[in-house]
């Protein structure tokens, strides 16, 4: 259970923070850049739910703040190698099955591509795009972490199949697909001479 009864402590003000396991690392630690982009995803999704109440697909994206806080707290607390499975949070396996099979459920209903698209359309749906391009780099941020230090695999899979699944959520949103905004590759570009 977490206890907060204090916002500020003073304790990170020489650009140092806590681990959850208590050692203190430098605020751009690769650690803690990692589950601060995930905090990132975690605000921008809200703005999405905040912005867009009545959208479809709002229990699920709540469901996925919920995950990205385990995210966090599993990024928070370095794994050491003789972890007993269960002792602490970490992601696992199912929660990846169920954006799976959120993705599947979706795609069903959507326009096939023949372009990438461009970021946009909708209100709703150009915030999913922002936030895939946050997932990206917290995934991306996570792999540079695991070059260094232990990480659970299954967070860098939750993170790679979330942005697929706010890239369909996205086109979901743009009227499954009908309303994308398709990339014109050279539109601009003047005729060779």
């Amino acid at each position: 259970m977490v206890y907060l009864s204090r916002i500020y402590t003073k304790s990170g003000d020489r650009g140092d923070t806590g681990l959850g396991d208590g050692t203190r690392v430098p605020k751009d630690h690769p650690r803690v850049v990692a589950y601060g982009s995930v905090d990132e995803l975690n605000a921008v999704l809200g703005l999405l739910v905040s912005s867009y109440p009545q959208a479809s697909e709002i229990e699920l994206i709540r469901s996925i703040q919920n995950d990205l806080f385990d995210v966090g707290a599993d990024l928070c607390l370095p794994q050491s190698a003789d972890e007993k499975p269960g002792a602490h949070l970490r992601i696992r396996p199912e929660q990846v099955e169920r954006l799976e099979q959120a993705i599947d459920r979706l795609n069903v209903n959507l326009t096939p591509l023949t372009s990438f698209i461009l970021p946009g359309g909708q209100g709703a749906a150009a915030w999913c795009h922002l936030a895939r391009t946050i997932c990206r780099r917290a995934e991306r941020e996570v792999v540079t972490l695991a070059h260094s230090e232990t990480v659970n695999p299954q967070v860098i899979v939750y993170l790679n199949r979330l942005s697929d699944l706010l890239f369909v959520l996205g086109r979901v949103y743009n009227n499954n697909g009908r309303d994308d905004i398709l990339w014109q590759p050279g539109q601009t570009q003047r005729p060779n001479p």
